[in-house]
């Protein structure tokens, strides 16, 4: 009997990894939560992947790479499609303080280059490297985790080394697709679990500079396709937790204002009043 979704997402979050074959799991790349999890795949075979606003036609070996705040979807169009993946949480490869700079490298990045084309003598390199990580991975060895680290770390190098891919082409549904990434990286925004903790990306700027476009382009592809703006989508997500923070929490004004990224409580009691048509704590007042 096959393990549920859920199950298999629970049990790669809390060790953090997984590495396979895919021949031999083919169903494990369906399953796991691409909000919580980097990917890298070594694949062979005729696919069509459609990565954030452009599409890709792979026809040989390449080496993808998958970042949780980018939505992408994958076609397979050979009947033999053969290869590997390691899926990799934020927080496994955290504590090399060498990954810090691969992490931010254009091989993640929406804007990046995140499909390479892979020679087969580069093809048997990095075969050998997933295998070891499959070893690796059933082994009883104490420090398994630093080894497969240093495993993914070797892979992202080697790839820094090549030529991307050119074989792009602009989708014409970009904006659509720069569309469902803004608004799955606004709901990761949420929600704000403590005045400690405020909230990162407050403006369209902030987003626009963190998905590497132009925030005018954000703008215009955000608007064309929801019929409102980038802004107006912010606001609306930001007055929502203020009211589930003020009726789920015992936070005063002065902390919800900050946890959300406003400089004063009065620019926050503005805001939300705008937003709601009541006061912060008018709404306060109907907690249950």
């Amino acid at each position: 009997m096959n393990r549920s979704v859920s199950t298999y997402n629970n049990e790669l979050k809390l060790k953090g990894f997984n590495v396979f074959q895919i021949e031999d799991d083919s169903n494990a790349t369906r399953v796991y939560s691409r909000k919580d999890f980097y990917k890298i795949c070594l694949t062979t075979g005729k696919s069509k992947i459609h990565y954030s606003d452009r599409s890709f036609d792979a026809n040989g070996t390449i080496l993808f790479f998958g970042n949780p705040n980018v939505p992408y979807s994958w076609e397979t169009l050979s009947t033999q499609y053969v290869g590997y993946t390691v899926l990799f949480s934020e927080d496994f490869l955290l504590p090399s303080k060498r990954s810090d700079q691969l992490q931010k490298s254009l091989l993640f990045k929406m804007g990046g280059t995140p499909i390479l084309e892979i020679s087969e003598a580069q093809r048997q390199f990095l075969n050998s490297i997933f295998q070891k990580m499959m070893e690796e991975q059933q082994s009883e060895y104490e420090h398994k985790d630093e080894v497969i680290r240093n495993y993914i770390e070797l892979i992202l190098h080697e790839s820094l080394k090549l030529k991307p891919s050119e074989n792009y082409r602009q989708d014409k549904n970009g904006a659509e697709r720069l569309t469902t990434v803004f608004m799955e990286l606004l709901e990761r925004q949420f929600p704000v679990e403590s005045p400690e903790s405020p909230l990162k990306l407050k403006t369209a700027k902030d987003y626009a500079n963190h998905l590497s476009v132009h925030v005018n382009y954000l703008n215009r592809s955000v608007k064309s396709v929801t019929g409102k703006t980038t802004t107006a989508h912010i606001s609306e997500r930001i007055a929502q937790e203020a009211k589930a923070i003020l009726q789920h929490t015992h936070w005063n004004v002065s902390e919800i204002a900050y946890a959300l990224g406003f400089d004063y409580p009065t620019y926050f009691n503005n805001f939300f009043k705008k937003q709601m048509g009541k006061s912060p704590s008018a709404v306060r007042l109907q907690k249950v």
